[in-house]
């Protein structure tokens, strides 16, 4: 399918979500996670790791989410790899979200839009993450993009880091807290859509309780199943039964530790997805 007929990222993510169950797999090249895998810590490495991967898991998950920053830090080359993996994880049909975590004003914003939201560029993704917290308009150039080209864009809203209460869970002039500020401002941008909105949210899996609305008729990205301690039984106590299905668990250094075999990867994720798919079924 070619960029100019995409669908909204909401129907397609939707789509993949029912057809290949409810999982992101991240790709995460830690320089542990090459040097586990016998690959040295260079861009060779990051190639094999990369394209070992992808040609494992892009027929068959859901969604791939390349982590930028471990393909930014080998400079122009290393993004030459990020570039051939997202294209090739296209092709076989995975939904590619980047995580990137862009967030800025007017021009800056802009060019960061164009930069993963353009179906022109050669990272052009399917969705992106970026952070609301110079305040939620300052994400319109990436939401307009998004719109234009039938992708879609995924707001920091509750993260699992513990540094990230101090300004998610302080409170807003209206006396809500920031991050619902933001899941409002997410809900009123999906309003009407159907199935599903192509904006979400990011929850983290391992939080103890969300403390705010998540009906945002919108994908909830939820980081953190398997290493970081949260597991897939736990989703619907923290989603809820009215959001759960819309949730898009993603796990990346227990799957990816069973590498370089590809068996080992495709085992893994297949795992993760019949868990999630159970306790999403009640």
């Amino acid at each position: 399918m070619s960029a100019e007929n995409l669908e909204p990222f909401g129907a397609r993510l939707r789509h993949a979500m029912d057809t290949r169950g409810q999982l992101c797999v991240g790709i995460d090249p830690h320089a542990a996670l090459l040097t586990s895998w016998g690959l040295n810590d260079d861009v060779a490495g990051l190639e094999r790791f990369t394209r070992t991967v992808v040609d494992a898991l892009a027929d068959r998950v859901a969604v791939l989410k390349p982590q930028s920053a471990f393909f930014e830090r080998f400079g122009s080359k290393g993004i030459a790899v990020l570039e051939r993996a997202v294209a090739d994880a296209r092709a076989a049909g995975a939904l590619v979200l980047m995580d990137a975590k862009r967030g800025d004003i007017g021009s800056t914003m802009a060019a960061y839009a164009a930069t993963f939201l353009d179906k022109d560029s050669p990272l052009f993704s399917d969705a992106v993450t970026v952070s609301p917290y110079l305040g939620f308009g300052s994400l319109r150039p990436a939401l307009d993009a998004a719109r234009i080209s039938g992708a879609g864009v995924f707001v920091l809203a509750l993260t699992s880091n513990p540094e990230g209460a101090e300004v998610q869970r302080a409170t807003a002039a209206n006396g809500r807290s920031l991050a619902q500020v933001m899941l409002d401002h997410i809900a009123a941008e999906n309003a009407g859509e159907r199935p599903l909105g192509s904006v979400g949210a990011v929850v983290g899996a391992t939080l103890s309780e969300a403390g705010a609305d998540l009906d945002i008729n919108g994908p909830l990205l939820a980081p953190g199943i398997g290493a970081q301690g949260a597991t897939p039984a736990g989703l619907p106590g923290l989603f809820g039964s009215a959001v759960v299905g819309n949730v898009l668990p993603s796990v990346s250094r227990d799957v990816l530790r069973h590498g370089p075999d590809a068996a080992g990867l495709r085992d893994a994720a297949a795992r993760f997805a019949d868990e999630v798919r159970v306790a999403v079924a009640g």
